[in-house]
């Protein structure tokens, strides 16, 4: 079993997500002692956007990229090799904004690859990332679960979904700017959902 943890937070020390993903990835540890755990922390090593020259690397032809064009692709192929090679991905994703960090888009951007991880058919379009357990972490200052202000969920739902990765877990802790006692009571909400849903 391969477990990739991807911490999306901009801070790389202290992130209330990285705690959430590290314990859903030591919890999935234990039940599987012989699974092997690659993390990629996008603060610590940012990806680059979705730009111009990227786009143009990645609708030239192989053969007929510049050097410089196919060093840009192949940091998209290293994160779709990784994701594929995944039986569980577990994601680290604070709130910024009400949306998911930067970082994280900057992720989803460079997986998401038609003819790779999807692809359109007849019928529509078809996710190629099946097969995989998904475990998202999310961290709040306030509380939005089930409400209108959460864009998070339905965004993540969708894409991963777009992908193929449809068995997806939420993990919330809610609360966490609203001083110690919310804070407190949000990791213990969090830590009783990571020990139901992580086998």
């Amino acid at each position: 079993m391969k477990i990739l943890q991807i911490n999306s937070s901009a801070r790389s020390a202290g992130a209330n997500s990285t705690r959430l993903a590290d314990a859903i990835t030591t919890r999935l540890k234990a039940a599987n002692p012989a699974a092997v755990v690659e993390l990629r922390d996008l603060a610590a090593n940012p990806h680059p956007v979705l730009d111009e020259a990227a786009i143009g690397a990645l609708f030239t032809p192989a053969e007929q990229r510049t050097p410089e064009q196919a060093a840009r692709v192949a940091l998209d192929d290293a994160l779709i090799a990784q994701v594929q090679s995944a039986d569980a991905i577990v994601l680290g994703v604070p709130m910024y904004n009400f949306g998911v960090p930067v970082q994280l888009k900057t992720w989803i951007d460079a997986i998401a690859r038609a003819g790779v991880t999807f692809r359109y058919t007849e019928n529509g379009p078809e996710g190629l990332l099946k097969g995989k357990k998904v475990y998202v972490a999310l961290a709040r200052g306030g509380i939005y679960r089930d409400t209108p202000a959460d864009s998070q969920v339905p965004y993540l739902k969708g894409v991963l979904g777009f992908l193929g990765m449809t068995d997806v877990e939420f993990i919330y802790a809610e609360g966490l700017a609203m001083g110690p006692e919310s804070a407190d009571k949000a990791f213990a909400a969090a830590e009783a959902a990571i020990g139901a849903v992580v086998a």
